[in-house]
């Protein structure tokens, strides 16, 4: 089969031949379906260094059962299916409170160290990483594996500060993520939603998701405090993470707000006694839970939320990549590994 792999750190990863897995005990064979095209794809492309190499790269993954290993008899073959990405050791005290993605003794994820999806087939360790896309078209649902389920983690987490009428939601960067959480937060709150990009094209297609209002810039900052009545936003998710959204998503918070840092830039926010409002609390989150991905697919299915996705075959896996690193992306893009 086909396979987009990191063969060696520091260089471009290649599409060459793998044997198709065989399923062995618990084991499920996935052919795949669709596979979205992320940032943190890139982040991995562009180390010098990391764990052992060659794996298939690709997190984003829903595809349909093509075989099941001794042991898995909940799915059928053909069933529809989407592949949560953190596989744990299902023993640790997270593991038993359905934090797999916490887990303490973690192995690499699928398509970040461990083989994922950009391929003809996937190997899934067990049925636990399995959610029924019953409805849902494996070749474009694959983005709700991580831009969904990373943006209502996002959202879900904060909900506590957005009860009650008056609330409002900033989104900073409506990319694969942040188009996601425009949804989610006008399907599970009933804040006012505001997005704010640099991209008119991504503007746009959050008036078309559902925001309530747009501003253009991280230098926006008058015109939340003009929309908010100078009170700032409830919650501010940050999807880009540099400095200067930072200090944007700092200054664009609530008295009793909540600021959460979602985009993987690296930059930094100066932490000091007047330099985010008083009583706001400040997190950096990651993906969500396995059960917080069977919502999110709930969601979906209801028609609430779904990915903005353009489709292309695996064969053009190196251009996406360099148009997603050169921003010309808007929503998300799937590669699509099954030829029939």
């Amino acid at each position: 089969m086909r396979a987009f792999r990191l063969l060696e750190w520091g260089k471009p990863p290649e599409l060459v031949d793998v044997p198709v897995p065989e399923p062995g005990p618990s084991e499920v064979l996935v052919r795949v379906g669709g596979v979205g095209a992320c940032h943190s794809d890139l982040s991995i492309m562009n180390r010098s260094a990391g764990g052992p190499v060659p794996f298939t790269l690709g997190h984003e993954t829903a595809g349909w059962v093509a075989a099941v290993g001794p042991g898995a008899g909940r799915l059928a073959v053909g069933d529809p299916v989407l592949v949560y990405i953190s596989w744990a050791c299902g023993r640790c005290v997270r593991c038993r409170q359905g934090l797999d993605h916490w887990c303490v003794d973690r192995g690499p994820m699928a398509g970040m160290g461990a083989d994922g999806g950009l391929a003809e087939y996937q190997l899934v360790p067990s049925e636990r990483y399995l959610v029924p896309l019953d409805g849902l078209d494996p070749r474009t649902a694959g983005p709700l594996a991580d831009a969904g389920l990373t943006a209502y983690h996002a959202v879900r987490r904060s909900s506590p500060v957005l009860v009650g009428p008056g609330h409002t939601v900033l989104v900073i960067g409506v990319g694969g993520l942040g188009h996601m959480a425009v949804q989610i937060a006008r399907a599970i709150t009933t804040a006012r939603i505001i997005a704010v990009d640099t991209d008119e094209r991504k503007l746009a297609l959050a008036r078309r998701l559902g925001a309530d209002a747009f501003l253009a810039g991280a230098d926006a900052i008058e015109g939340v405090r003009e929309l908010t009545k100078g009170e700032g936003a409830s919650l501010v998710i940050d999807f880009v993470g540099t400095d200067a959204t930072l200090a944007f998503a700092a200054a664009s918070a609530r008295i009793f707000g909540h600021l959460t840092l979602v985009g993987a830039a690296m930059g930094t926010l100066p932490l000091t006694f007047a330099s985010i409002p008083k009583e706001c609390s400040v997190a950096v989150t990651g993906m969500g839970s396995i059960p917080d991905l069977h919502e999110v697919v709930e969601l979906a299915r209801a028609g609430l939320i779904g990915a903005e996705v353009e489709t292309f075959p695996l064969e053009q896996a190196p251009e996406v990549y360099r148009r997603l690193d050169r921003g010309e992306i808007v929503g998300r893009a799937v590669l699509n590994p099954a030829t029939g």
